[in-house]
């Protein structure tokens, strides 16, 4: 039986052996992080080891990340009223661009009347034009911009929309999930006050995420509040394993990023050169800088969820979308923020790319296509 072909890799991600190693040595000490101890030291060891790595991955400095229990944790944490600069009061309300993932999207510990909403363009893009308008009718805010959007790829403007908030007295919000490890990222160049982190979309285990701060970042209120763990920013005993996975997963990707990137972009090309051939194939966002790894695509009439079954049954892992609603039978808010209509929504497929993705995988994939294509679009 031939083996199966994962091209999913933006919903999770397979553990990296060097993730996995770092688990197992964790899972052998029994210490509390917090205990004064020597059994507690050592793990302490591990926990501050993963921060200080993600921090210099980023740009950041080792006390201004935390640790929480999955991005969307990370994001609720990030998104706080009452957060402020050195140098201005507490913002008082939040934007965010409308093809935000859903955890961004719900607010944070905002209330609904203190949120905004960010139009982006065709290409799924968002509008500067629309921010320095929303930046000037109100009080300073929070505005929250992906890096790089999960459903189409698309990159961000994130340091041109960093200098419209900072002058206008905001702060900035990265969600940089699905960009660690694809791309370069770092929290000080593109002027992000704020960044949040996913450890299973990097080849780490599921279950952990951060938030990371560049200096000088006041008023993160906790999500949960009980001892002092994470310089009292997030209570409860730390997932020393997943964090120590954590910071491995970090390492081994950007020591390899520029190769798997490069690698990626190929074999992102060569899947979107085959689509277009087959079945009057559309790529979403092609006209626009995106992610080296990441393809939504559509056909006339085409159903993504008869579609991701079709795939599955030729073996090959597909989505119709975040991982975290492809269950549900509704447009993808992506889509519909960038004009499109329900029903081409609703016909969007997403292939995404890893670095164990090989050509042979790419052919299956487009060979599953054609099949697929005469099929479900006959007539």
């Amino acid at each position: 039986m031939p083996t199966r072909v994962y091209l999913d890799w933006n919903a999770t991600t397979p553990l990296r052996p060097e993730a996995l190693a770092a688990i197992l040595a964790a899972y052998d000490l029994i210490g509390n992080p917090s205990s004064v101890h020597a059994e507690g030291r050592d793990a302490r060891r591990l926990v501050e080891e993963a921060r200080a790595t993600l921090a210099a991955s980023v740009g950041a400095q080792p006390r201004n990340v935390v640790f929480t229990s999955s991005g969307t944790e990370a994001n609720a944490l990030a998104l706080a009223p009452g957060l402020r600069s050195p140098s201005g009061g507490p913002v008082e309300r939040l934007l965010v661009s409308a093809v935000e993932h859903a955890s961004v999207l719900s607010g944070g510990r905002f209330p609904s009347d203190k949120l905004g909403l960010i139009e982006v363009t065709r290409s799924g893009v968002v509008d500067l034009d629309r921010i320095r308008a929303l930046l000037k009718d109100g009080p300073p805010a929070l505005v929250s911009i992906m890096a790089a959007n999960n459903e189409t790829g698309a990159l961000q403007p994130v340091a041109e929309a960093a200098s419209l908030v900072h002058e206008a007295g905001g702060l900035l919000h990265v969600d940089a999930i699905q960009a660690l490890g694809k791309m370069p990222f770092d929290i000080n160049s593109i002027g992000a006050d704020l960044a949040t982190f996913s450890a299973h979309k990097i080849g780490g285990p599921k279950g952990v995420g951060a938030v990371v701060m560049r200096d000088g970042i006041n008023g993160l209120e906790p999500v949960l509040r009980g001892g002092g763990q994470e310089l009292n920013r997030r209570a409860g005993t730390e997932n020393v394993a997943g964090i120590a996975g954590f910071g491995a997963a970090v390492k081994a990707a950007l020591e390899a990023l520029p190769e798997d990137a490069s690698r990626m972009a190929s074999l992102r090309d060569l899947l979107e050169n085959g689509l277009r051939g087959i079945a009057g194939a559309t790529i979403f966002a092609e006209d626009t800088s995106r992610l080296p790894n990441t393809v939504l695509f559509t056909a006339p009439s085409l159903k993504a969820e008869t579609a991701v079954i079709g795939f599955d049954l030729e073996g090959v892992a597909v989505s119709s979308g975040s991982a975290c609603s492809s269950g549900k039978v509704q447009p993808s808010h992506v889509l519909s923020a960038m004009g499109y209509d329900p029903a081409v929504a609703q016909g969007a497929v997403r292939l995404s790319l890893g670095w164990s993705t090989e050509p042979d995988d790419i052919n299956r994939a487009l060979e599953a296509w054609r099949k697929l294509g005469n099929t479900l679009l006959k007539g």
